[in-house]
């Protein structure tokens, strides 16, 4: 089915990861929750080996965050983004990381975020 595509989503995966600015949210780690949007070819059959397995998907975003520590989280989806554009068949990944439990300056907010996009 030439030029019919459909969006895979995982929304609010939540990953323990040892990123961050500070050394201790490094030594420490906290969760952080993704969204991932994967822009694909519509199956052309009801069955997982047709499509993208969003089991796989989410398997990929916690070796990433698994095998480095970064101290920016605008890295931390370009490293995701990047490695989920190489693994699978996607026209469009789009992948958000959400840092709950921020206090900047004394303030407090729900999540600091960052948004990586790439395009096949």
């Amino acid at each position: 089915m030439a030029g019919r595509h459909v969006t895979i989503e995982l929304v609010g995966l939540e990953v323990f990861g040892r990123h961050g600015v500070d050394e201790d949210e490094r030594e420490q780690g906290r969760p952080f929750f993704y969204d991932i949007e994967l822009d694909v070819e519509q199956p052309g059959a009801d069955r997982v080996e047709e499509t993208v397995d969003y089991r796989a998907v989410a398997a990929c975003v916690e070796e990433v965050s698994d095998g480095a520590q970064f101290r920016l989280i605008e890295l931390l989806a370009s490293a995701v983004a990047d490695e989920l554009a190489a693994r699978f068949p996607a026209r469009r990944v789009r992948v958000r990381v959400r840092k709950p439990g921020i206090s900047p300056a004394g303030l407090s907010v729900a999540y600091s975020a960052a948004t990586a996009e790439r395009e096949n």
